[in-house]
């Protein structure tokens, strides 16, 4: 092997072994939503303490993550598709890490409501049918990015304008339980607030496909509704 092919094939292992950290951090996220969508409906608050550990770990692999994708830049200087790879992630982990935020938003927010005595499921709103579509986001869109899918991307993409209906009817059925028994309304504004973060999360789910549609066609989507057609 020669010198180019040996800086060819370290350059490609560092290129891999920031995918596999990005995919490990998407992990870590989507079982921090699933663990608090599960607290939601179980009453487990327990899981709450595991949730904001976990929140710790996954800021600590995006700091990581970015430290390597300014170090691949200024060492390797990749141009193409390579730079367009290296400056992808750098725009997903932000996502990633602001989503494992909004799972630790959505942990706290039942741990009040379970800590003031009473039940989020007695209110029949469909929290877990939006948060099961949002994680389905989630998973879709890393594994686009495992396997640089821009098909599969813009699918995601397509979805979160039926999470943000959901979210809205939900709203809208939460504001008549508050309208018609003021005592719920406590509670309803804590429902409120767990449905915008899961809403949130559908949002950066989605913009984790549109990095993955940078990576692969080299053309910023982010607010282009026609070119996911």
């Amino acid at each position: 092997m020669n010198e180019s092919q040996h800086l060819s094939s370290q350059f490609d292992e560092e290129l891999g072994r920031l995918r596999t950290h990005v995919l490990q951090m998407g992990g870590l996220v989507e079982t921090q939503v699933s663990a608090a969508i599960d607290a939601y409906s179980s009453g487990e608050i327990s899981s709450v303490k595991t949730i904001v550990e976990t929140d710790r770990r996954i800021n600590e692999l995006e700091k990581a993550i970015d430290d390597d994708c300014a170090h691949v830049i200024a060492k390797r200087q990749p141009a193409a598709s390579d730079l367009r790879l290296v400056l992808g992630i750098s725009k997903i982990v932000t996502d990633l890490e602001r989503a494992g935020d909004e799972a630790k938003k959505i942990a706290k927010g039942v741990r009040r409501i379970y800590e003031a005595g009473h039940l989020p499921a007695q209110y029949g709103i469909g929290i877990r049918h939006l948060a099961e579509a949002a994680l389905a986001m989630v998973r879709q869109s890393l594994d686009a990015f495992a396997r640089i899918d821009a098909v599969q991307a813009k699918a995601v993409i397509r979805a979160d304008s039926d999470v943000d209906t959901e979210f809205k009817s939900i709203i809208r059925q939460l504001i008549t339980h508050m309208m018609e028994d003021p005592r719920t309304i406590t509670t309803s504004i804590e429902i409120i607030s767990i449905a915008r973060a899961i809403e949130r999360i559908g949002d950066h789910a989605k913009n984790v496909a549109e990095q993955v549609v940078f990576v692969v066609e080299g053309r910023d989507i982010r607010h282009d509704k026609e070119a996911i057609k």
